[in-house]
C-alpha cells in the first residue's frame, strides 16, 4: 500500500525523519518479502519494527504512535481530536479507492480486469471529494494536523497516478 506517505510526511513535520530508520522492501500484491512478513503477518506497509520489540502496522497506528512519542500535536484533543481522526480516515479512504484503481490495471490480465469496479472506486474518490468540498474545507486550512496530511497524501497520488481523470475540475482543492 502505498499509505505510508503520510507516514513519512510526518516525520518531516516532526523534524524527525533521523529518528526512524527507513527500509527498502522489495514485496508486491504476488510475493511477499520474508522480512515483512515477519514482522506483519499481513506484508503490508507500512510497519514500524520497534527496538523494544513488536510491530505496528497500518499507517493511522504508526503516525499516532510517532506522534505521541515526538509530543508532535497533529493529533488534537477533544471534539477535535474525532474530527481529525475522521478526515484522516477520508484521506486514506480516498487512497485505498485509487491504489485499487491503479492495482487493478497494473496487476491483472487484460481480459480479466473489470472496469464496473474501477468505475465503482472512483465513483466512491469522486463522492469523497464532493465531501471534502461540501464538509471539510474549513479543516483543511486550520492548524496543520493528520488529516490535513492524510488527505494532501491522497490527493497528491490522484494527481500521480490518476490525473487523467481530471479530479480538480469541480473541486475546490
Amino acid at each position: 500500500r502505498v499509505l505510508f506517505r503520510s507516514v513519512v510526511v510526518l516525520l518531516h513535520e516532526l523534524d524527525k525523519m533521523e529518528a526512524v530508520e527507513l527500509h527498502e522492501v522489495a514485496t508486491t500484491a504476488f510475493q511477499s518479502d520474508a522480512d515483512l512478513v515477519a514482522a506483519n503477518p499481513l506484508a503490508r506497509l507500512p510497519s514500524l519494527v520497534r527496538p523494544n520489540g513488536g510491530t505496528l502496522y497500518d499507517s493511522r497506528v504508526i503516525t499516532a504512535f510517532l506522534d505521541d512519542l515526538f509530543d508532535g500535536g497533529l493529533y488534537p484533543d477533544g471534539v477535535a481530536h474525532w474530527e481529525v481522526l475522521t478526515l484522516e480516515a477520508t484521506g486514506d479512504g480516498i487512497m485505498d479507492s485509487a491504489v485499487s484503481m491503479v492495482y487493478e490495471k497494473r496487476l491483472r490480465p487484460e481480459d480479466q480486469q473489470s472496469s464496473d469496479w474501477i468505475e465503482a472506486q472512483w465513483a466512491k474518490v469522486s463522492r469523497t471529494l464532493s465531501v471534502l468540498n461540501d464538509r471539510w474545507m474549513s479543516h483543511l486550512s486550520a492548524p496543520l494536523n493528520m488529516g490535513q496530511i492524510s488527505v494532501a497524501c491522497a490527493l497528491s497520488y490522484l494527481d500521480f497516478r490518476l490525473d487523467a481523470r481530471n479530479w480538480r475540475q469541480g473541486n475546490i482543492a
